[in-house]
């Protein structure tokens, strides 16, 4: 890659490290508002989201290295609704996750044509991605529905 594809390519990594790190204290704060029933694997899938946002961020802050950036400091938008609700929290974590799949597929953008390494590593994520979407979409669903939850 070029010098400006280079740090295009850096920048939008970023990017991608700021919303896994949003992604990190959202679930946990998530993990810790949770009550009633079904708490304990809740949380528990919760706490195992954010600590896939962390490795998540540590990949695409590898990969600022190995193009020769500085892995970014900054963190992603945190906003605090005050909703805890199962659905609430769940539905937070939907508008998430879709904001962090656009940013890989603008990397896989960036990347096409111009790094193999990059381009397999923004498919691999968009899939990742993509499955926990439907994972959450399920999760909204009521009991019985086949149709996707339409947000």
């Amino acid at each position: 890659m070029d010098d400006a594809k280079n740090q295009i390519a850096i920048d939008a990594l970023n990017r991608i490290m700021e919303l896994e790190l949003a992604g990190v204290v959202k679930y946990t704060h998530y993990s810790l508002m949770v009550y009633g029933y079904n708490r304990i694997p809740i949380v528990s899938w919760l706490k195992s989201n954010a600590q896939e946002g962390l490795d998540h961020a540590h990949k695409a802050g590898e990969l600022v290295t190995l193009l020769g950036g500085h892995p970014s400091l900054k963190i992603g938008a945190l906003l605090e609704t005050e909703k805890h609700d199962i659905g609430d929290i769940l539905h937070e974590s939907l508008v998430h996750e879709k904001t962090a799949l656009a940013a890989y597929y603008d990397l896989l953008k960036i990347a096409e044509g111009n790094s193999v390494l990059l381009e397999e590593y923004a498919r691999e994520m968009i899939v990742q991605e993509e499955l926990h979407l439907d994972e959450v979409n399920k999760m909204l669903r009521r009991p019985g529905a086949i149709e996707p939850f339409k947000a």
